[in-house]
């Protein structure tokens, strides 16, 4: 049976359970989504942005209190969670400020050249849409989804990550207590072997899934075998390639942030750094400095850089994974030794020396450990990049007009980030390619992702 509960990771004790629903409570969901649908899609879209502004005025007034209770489901710090909140919030007021313009009907040519009085694309929504999300980013990862799709008419139904029960239960109370219908966004507490089930359903239209490579595998075949849309986003290895060029100080400081953001389980976090010779020794000597001065501790303290990882299966994999190196000649520079005491701590750390014989040059590494490596010139350098099978984010150092336009070009990945830290934002599209996923969510893509591009043509 699956469990459904708050396990704390900075102490390691349970902190509050949850009975999972039955097939009979899901079925009722599922009916109620289908039936608020009917009338929700034909809301105003005055309306769904007054009850999204609400949303966000919510998440803005209770940060604090959200953010704690993200920090003791998943261990995140407390500052980071409190910016998550406050992210939330804009991108609620994004979408309800942007939706007009994002489902405005679009006139892709001129009504004469197809035999036409008018001719145009109009967006509709779909229906209920499943969202399975991960824990890693508890709240914005399923706003991303809710805020486009609830502004575009479709409803949600919200299978969460069931080490982040609460945050799930909030989501729904949040939109319920904004203002819109109570079956328009509704969480489901159940295990993952459900969503089969679920998806089959055929009053469920569409799925979006955020998480492992095995679950977006499983979500695709079953959605395929029913001919339903589906959003991918998956793992990733993110490469941060630094040229001489660059600005070496500044590029090994948000190196350690980005490996640590989010006590390094961040899908778009770099993960791989790859570094020219001429300017390698500089760069490890101040990218270890950087992750060393990372405090790690508390997540509640505003002092605390780095807090637990998420489970102690989690760490125990992020274990493996260095072990591995080291027992195939790799060397540690700083970290790789769990801290004494209680939560599921691992300290910042840096291998270097990894080669394709090594897990961690393949694998996704979820925890705050960075894998260093010297590439002789720009070719190396993105052949080295590219040598995953991820393909989500990237990061590129230069200030060379000339390099950075081939890292745009050739960098294999649904982003790149050239001189500065990867994210996401509502006004850009997010994704990746590869084994990463496909689709994007965020900016007006996101929206049209659920929506039928319906041609319309008028004689």
């Amino acid at each position: 049976m699956t469990t459904i509960a708050t396990t704390n990771p900075t102490t390691g004790e349970v902190e509050k359970t949850f009975d999972a629903l039955t097939d009979e409570e899901v079925d009722r969901r599922v009916a109620r989504a289908a039936e608020t649908f009917a009338s929700y899609r034909d809301t105003s879209l005055a309306q769904r942005a007054e009850w999204m502004r609400a949303a966000a005025d919510i998440l803005d007034r209770e940060d604090r209190g959200i953010a704690a209770m993200l920090t003791t489901e998943m261990g995140k710090t407390l500052k980071a969670a409190v910016a998550e909140v406050r992210k939330c919030a804009k991108a609620c007021r994004f979408y309800a400020g942007h939706a007009e313009e994002f489902l405005a009907d679009r006139r892709p040519a001129d009504a004469e050249d197809v035999g036409a009085r008018d001719a145009y694309v109009r967006y509709l929504p779909l229906g209920p849409v499943l969202a399975v999300m991960p824990w890693n980013f508890p709240l914005w990862q399923v706003i991303r989804f809710a805020a486009p799709g609830l502004m575009a008419g479709n409803v949600g139904l919200l299978k969460h990550s069931s080490n982040v029960p609460q945050t799930a239960l909030f989501l729904e109370d949040l939109f319920r207590r904004a203002g819109f219908p109570g079956g328009a966004f509704q969480t489901l507490l159940m295990g993952s072997s459900k969503v089969e089930r679920v998806l089959r359903d055929p009053r469920v239209k569409a799925a979006t899934l955020t998480g492992s490579e095995p679950a977006g595998r499983s979500v695709a075949s079953i959605a395929g075998d029913e001919v339903k849309p589906t959003v991918l986003e998956l793992g990733g290895s993110d490469p941060f390639v630094v040229m001489p060029s660059a600005d070496i100080g500044a590029a090994a400081r948000t190196a350690a942030e980005s490996r640590c953001l989010n006590n390094g389980q961040s899908c778009i976090s770099a993960k791989r750094f790859i570094v020219h010779d001429d300017c390698a020794e500089e760069f490890e000597r101040l990218f270890v400095a950087s992750m060393r001065a990372q405090k790690v501790g508390d997540p509640m303290q505003d002092s605390t850089d780095v807090g637990p990882l998420v489970s102690e299966e989690g760490r125990a994999e992020v274990e493996e994974l260095v072990a591995d190196a080291v027992g195939k000649g790799a060397a540690v520079l700083c970290g790789g030794e769990r801290p004494p005491g209680p939560g599921w701590f691992y300290p910042p750390t840096v291998v270097s020396g990894v080669t394709p014989g090594m897990r961690m040059y393949h694998e996704e590494v979820f925890g705050p450990v960075a894998s260093l490596f010297r590439a002789g010139g720009m070719d190396e350098a993105i052949e080295v990049a590219n040598a995953t099978g991820f393909g989500l984010g990237s990061n590129a150092w230069t200030r060379d007009d000339g390099e950075r336009e081939r890292f745009v070009r050739e960098l294999d990945a649904g982003q790149v980030f050239v001189n500065g830290k990867t994210t996401s934002y509502p006004e850009l599209p997010f994704g990746g390619t590869k084994r990463s996923g496909y689709g994007r969510e965020l900016s007006a893509e996101g929206m049209h992702a659920f929506c039928n591009a319906k041609t319309v043509w008028v004689g």
